[in-house]
């Protein structure tokens, strides 16, 4: 299997819903790394897993509604505990929507909290 991974980063606020979440629940910030690393069998024709600087560009323009925003004001995030999990959850679906003209295979985004903490969805595209 063939990888590549590219990374950014962004920062939010958010505020988590639920007495599992602690001090968690008042209004607090977070800086995020995110990798996405894009996987398949074979390399394509030019011989990529996927051009680096399309992969690029299609992070940013994810992450730039985001960075600096508090999630809780955003309307499609309303109602929803935007954890580390879900976040991840969203991104992939959101960049595999915008990758599937010129990439097939599978995408993992990662999203890391610190350098001991973070969470991943892997899925198709």
């Amino acid at each position: 299997m063939f990888s590549v991974t590219v990374k950014n980063h962004f920062m939010i606020a958010h505020s988590f819903k639920g007495e599992v979440f602690g001090p968690a629940q008042g209004l607090h910030g977070a800086t995020y790394e995110v990798e996405t690393e894009y996987l398949r069998p074979a390399l394509d024709g030019d011989g990529l897993v996927i051009d680096m600087g399309l992969a690029h560009k299609v992070l940013a323009e994810a992450l730039a509604p985001l960075n600096y925003k508090n999630l809780d004001e955003l309307e499609e995030f309303r109602g929803k505990n935007t954890t580390t999990e879900f976040l991840a959850h969203y991104l992939q679906g959101w960049i595999a929507r915008n990758v599937s003209g010129f990439f097939r295979g599978e995408l993992k985004v990662t999203l890391r909290e610190s350098h001991v903490a973070w969470a991943s969805y892997l899925g198709p595209v």
